[in-house]
């Protein structure tokens, strides 16, 4: 449907005439201000029918060229068909371990084995595309923590920046507690009322100038709610020199720390030790932090007054050609 922002400037559609019967006319010119040599050629008779022909064309004109104007400062609107926009007011930043830990092939994909971020950047990557309404950052962390992507609701540039995601990126060993604490400074001047990481290793600290036990003091001191997952098979098949063996690829996962943090912050820790297990993760955090269900309606607004001022402004210069084009045509 087609509105004005600004109806009321359409009272001002008879000003024109209220001028011409109100003020006092215009003295009449004592002499001529452009000579023209070719007036005398020309008739007083067909001068004189000319002149009222010329009169009603011009006040036509006008008249069309103020309508026009008048639209355009009333400026007409197409609304369209109406839009949810859900918004939660929350902030949420993903922090993934690409270590050279998450390098290890103990967890299956689409029927074969596949590295552990290799099977995050999927599960995770679905989980983003849920999360109407949340601002979406993200933080990839080896052994220095980098912001990959600021908070936004452009998820999917978020989740491009995932699948883009290396291993060794950042380092080959895991700096916990200075991802955490890259979180807390993004996240302490950013707008919305709730802040949440959502971290996920594979391991324990090794680099990093903050101690996890350190960081998660200043995230419950500033508010962040923390989510941790730990990843990794319990049990895998190597082959060595005398056949295979099974060894435990998650030795190193440093449950007690992850723990800690999350009970800290106000947040819970997660096992996830299959493809399976990491999707009942994130089914179980959608819960933990909810989009919105029914957000504010809106209509999406296209603004129509470029096109009545247009035409106003092509009238306009037509008819200040008009005399130039009769110069040429007279002979």
């Amino acid at each position: 449907m087609i509105q004005f922002a600004w109806p009321w400037l359409l009272l001002l559609l008879p000003l024109p005439w209220l001028f011409r019967r109100l003020l006092p006319a215009a003295p009449g010119a004592t002499g001529g201000a452009l000579y023209a040599p070719f007036a005398l050629e020309i008739g007083a008779a067909g001068s004189t029918v000319q002149t009222t022909d010329d009169n009603r064309r011009q006040l036509v004109v006008a008249t069309l060229v103020w309508l026009c104007l008048l639209l355009a400062a009333a400026r007409p609107q197409w609304l369209g068909e109406p839009v949810s926009l859900s918004q939660t007011g929350r902030n949420l930043i993903l922090a993934i371990d690409v270590s050279g830990s998450m390098e290890t092939p103990d967890l299956a994909l689409d029927g074969s084995q596949a590295t552990r971020l290799d099977v995050v950047k999927q599960v995770a990557g679905d989980f983003l595309q849920r999360r109407d309404g949340d601002r979406i950052g993200l933080i990839l962390f080896g052994t220095q923590p980098y912001l990959q992507s600021p908070l936004t609701f452009d998820h999917v540039t978020v989740r491009h920046f995932l699948g883009q995601a290396v291993i060794g990126l950042a380092g080959r060993e895991t700096a916990i507690g200075d991802a955490i604490g890259l979180a807390i400074k993004r996240l302490r001047t950013a707008p919305g009322s709730e802040a949440v990481l959502i971290l996920l290793t594979d391991g324990q600290n090794t680099a990093g100038k903050v101690p996890p036990r350190e960081a998660m003091q200043l995230a419950a001191r500033s508010g962040l709610r923390i989510h941790t997952i730990g990843i990794g098979a319990d049990a895998m098949q190597v082959q060595g020199l005398f056949g295979s063996r099974q060894i435990n690829p998650s030795a190193d996962l440093d449950e007690a720390t992850l723990k800690a943090v999350a009970e800290a912050t106000g947040g819970h820790y997660f096992r996830a030790r299959s493809r399976q297990d990491l999707e009942q993760v994130y089914q179980r955090l959608d819960q933990l932090e909810p989009v919105a269900d029914e957000g504010r309606m809106a209509r999406p607004v296209s603004e129509l007054f470029p096109w009545p001022l247009g035409v106003a402004l092509l009238i306009s210069l037509l008819l200040a050609a008009q005399p130039l084009l009769q110069r040429r045509v007279l002979p």
